[in-house]
């Protein structure tokens, strides 16, 4: 008799807690971005100018980037779920302060504590979802917390611009408010503490150290460049594109948001299957000649959503491939630092990125910004993956 050998099912994917850590990661970023592009209009329509507005999205990104850096000592202390409890309620609180005055300092310091929930959601969701993938599916659970992480920006974004113009920006603060708080309910459901219990604590790592090792910074450098072209391509085409920012700047940005998330999502499943880091150069590669592409898009729509289309899929393939790397190479323990710098990496370069692109288009023109942005990209892709003898 003839015994056929069965393969094992693949594991599970989404558990109980992996579905609350996303809801309470989709809640947070979906309350963070419903006033992100509210919060400066509101300013600007009270009176306070053009760099109240400006200085209100420095402080909120300046303040999420510090967070960062200490999220993974108090998850060390803390456990993650009284963290993200906390950081969720840094979103929900805040927000119902600006139902009573749209002074300045009070924006400010608004935005000071919101960042700092911002934080909290990256590191903290990260960090757990990624314990509680299976390792056999790391990759492609990877891929599915980044398209439950992208969505809101997606959908939030251009509706609190749209409740704000019907029923004011004091709903939108409210819904904001009300959003963070439904992912409070969620956190409700998690266990206490740290989920993976065979998890080494000796194996965790501060950002000190972490931000030492060669094995975490050279994905985190060519993630950033990646980043830094994110930010570019976010606040410069709609003003680069013909047309200025009517409909063909609105399906180009759309048509990148929907690349970068299938590509995250399919980078998880080749990840899983042939190693993430030899899909890091090429994914970097395809985004920087994306924006390369860019450099001719005063010749028409289809030079732009070409354009869109690599660079959105080449960003999504290195954010997967680049987080996947960094924790394939620490123990669980230290997940919370590893997260901490792919995010640090994120923020800083979509931030440095859009000034800088700023500073170089306003001398000598768009074409030659997105030149040299594309030239940035492969120097620290260069830079991220050379091996010191």
């Amino acid at each position: 008799m003839t015994t056929i050998a069965l393969a094992p099912s693949a594991p599970r994917l989404v558990s109980r807690p992996l579905a609350l850590v996303m809801l309470a990661d989709f809640a947070g970023l979906f309350g963070f971005y419903l006033l992100l592009s509210v919060v400066p209009a509101h300013l600007t329509a009270a009176g306070a100018g053009g760099f109240a507005a400006g200085l209100a999205t420095g402080v909120l990104m300046l303040s999420s980037v510090a967070g960062e850096f200490a999220i993974p000592r108090l998850v060390s202390r803390y456990g993650f779920r009284a963290v993200l409890a906390a950081g969720l309620a840094l979103l929900a609180l805040p927000a119902l302060a600006l139902l009573a005055s749209a002074a300045l300092p009070v924006v400010v310091a608004v935005c000071v504590l919101r960042g700092l929930g911002l934080a909290v959601i990256f590191v903290v969701c990260g960090a757990w979802g990624a314990e509680l993938i299976p390792a056999e599916r790391r990759g492609e659970g990877l891929g599915v917390l980044g398209v439950v992480a992208g969505l809101p920006a997606v959908v939030a974004t251009p509706l609190g611009v749209w409740l704000m113009a019907r029923w004011g920006a004091e709903a939108v603060f409210a819904l904001g408010a009300l959003a963070a708080f439904a992912g409070l309910v969620a956190v409700i459901g998690l266990p206490a503490g740290r989920t993976d219990a065979s998890g080494d604590p000796a194996g965790d790592i501060g950002m000190g150290a972490g931000l030492r090792s060669p094995a975490l910074i050279r994905p985190a450098i060519v993630f950033t460049g990646t980043a830094m072209a994110a930010g570019i391509v976010v606040t410069f085409v709609p003003a680069a594109v013909p047309g200025g920012a009517g409909g063909l700047a609105a399906v180009a940005l759309l048509t990148q948001a929907g690349a970068t998330t299938v590509a995250r999502w399919w980078a998880g499943r080749f990840g899983d299957r042939h190693g993430a880091a030899r899909l890091l150069v090429p994914g970097a590669l395809v985004a920087a000649a994306g924006i390369l592409t860019l450099v001719l898009a005063g010749g028409g729509p289809l030079a732009v959503l070409a354009g869109m289309v690599a660079f959105g899929a080449g960003f999504g393939i290195v954010q997967n491939a680049s987080l996947a790397m960094m924790y394939s190479r620490v123990s669980t323990a230290a997940y919370g630092t590893a997260t901490a710098i792919w995010s640090v990496a994120y923020d800083t370069g979509y931030g440095l990125g859009a000034l800088g692109f700023g500073v170089v288009a306003g001398a000598a023109g768009y074409p030659i910004g997105f030149a040299l942005t594309a030239a940035v990209m492969v120097a620290l892709t260069l830079a991220g993956t050379r091996r010191r003898g």
